[in-house]
């Protein structure tokens, strides 16, 4: 019996060291709370189904969606990610890195290419992603300002052409015109025509004119809901004032629309029943990453980085945009 037990170790040994198993370094949750609840662990790196591409994740960026799932904040994200924790341990969803592998069934992509896109867990060494939500990298980009796009610009894009519909000469406003989804809304609707009023604190009136802002309103000195002027479209990211107030200001026929993830503002929205008000959920659409690339490569749009931190650094990286003092975005350099 013992001499059977050492063959079967042995056979054991020798099939296990025939197996590669290929590690990879990323950041996890396994329950919900602050920044300090991220772990950087290694994993298993994974491997791509037919219609993915395995992406060596060159850099990442963090946005308001990734501390808000790390903190299950609303409330009702636990119903679909866990209730009492997440089902999903992975974080992070703006990529941008090189394709390693590719699925059998891809045709788009090849390896070598370098890509950009929205997925799960990019804040990891490698990631695997379908190939309907990546687009080639505009070959003007750096990695760290590709991975700055996704998901904010999709959602400034989506908000202002698809929702708003703004055409030119169209007077927008963008509050909040100094954040993530704020940069790209100031130039986009720039691209499109129209004249953009960009609000913000004092110490970013010149990073908002630079972005193309007709006009600048420092929110602390003056309420643009109190100043007699009236705008077509409403791009709001902060949501400090009552629905009302941004009724008052808007034109007969004006939209407002709401970007952010505050709870109490999309609940009124719900329920006040009112015309042209409404909470954008950005959807990942691969013909706006396209473009939205062809717009960098012309020049039209740029991405603003505030701080870029590595990757072992991802929760001071959380913490700093949770603190609102973000000028643009806030990247992870993985490579």
């Amino acid at each position: 019996m013992i001499y059977e037990f050492k063959y079967l170790t042995c056979v054991l040994q020798t099939l296990i060291g025939k197996v590669k198993v290929y590690i990879m370094k990323a950041i996890v949750y396994r329950k919900y709370g602050s920044p300090d609840v991220l772990e950087l662990i290694e994993v298993e790196k994974p491997v791509p189904k037919d219609n993915e591409v395995l992406i060596e994740v060159y850099a990442s960026s963090v946005n308001p969606y990734d501390w808000r799932s790390m903190r299950a904040d609303p409330f009702i994200i636990r119903f679909g990610g866990g209730m009492f924790k997440p089902k999903d341990i992975r974080l992070g969803a703006d990529v941008a890195g090189r394709v390693v592998e590719v699925g059998s069934k891809v045709k788009q992509f090849k390896i070598g290419d370098d890509v950009y896109g929205i997925c799960t867990g990019a804040f990891a060494e490698y990631v695997c992603v379908a190939e309907n939500r990546i687009a080639l990298k505009p070959d003007n980009m750096t990695f760290e300002e590709a991975a700055a796009v996704p998901m904010a610009a999709i959602t400034a894009l989506q908000s202002l052409r698809n929702k708003g519909k703004v055409t030119p000469e169209q007077k927008v406003l963008v509050n909040g015109a100094s954040g993530g989804v704020g940069t790209y809304a100031v130039q986009i609707a720039k691209y499109l025509g129209a004249i953009v009023t960009g609000v913000c604190s004092t110490s970013k009136l010149d990073l908002v004119r630079s972005l193309g802002a007709d006009h600048v309103i420092d929110y602390k000195k003056e309420d643009f809901t109190k100043n007699g002027q009236r705008y077509d479209l409403i791009v709001d990211a902060a949501a400090y004032h009552s629905l009302a107030d941004y009724k008052r200001v808007l034109t007969p026929q004006g939209r407002y629309i709401f970007i952010g993830g505050a709870f109490t503002i999309v609940f009124k929205i719900m329920l006040s029943k009112k015309e042209n008000f409404e909470v954008l959920s950005a959807k990942v659409n691969q013909k706006d990453f396209i473009f939205i690339s062809e717009l960098i490569k012309e020049g039209k749009v740029k991405s603003v980085i505030d701080k870029v931190y590595p990757l072992s650094q991802t929760a001071e990286a959380v913490r700093y945009l949770e603190s609102g003092q973000a000028r643009g975005k806030v990247v992870i350099a993985v490579k």
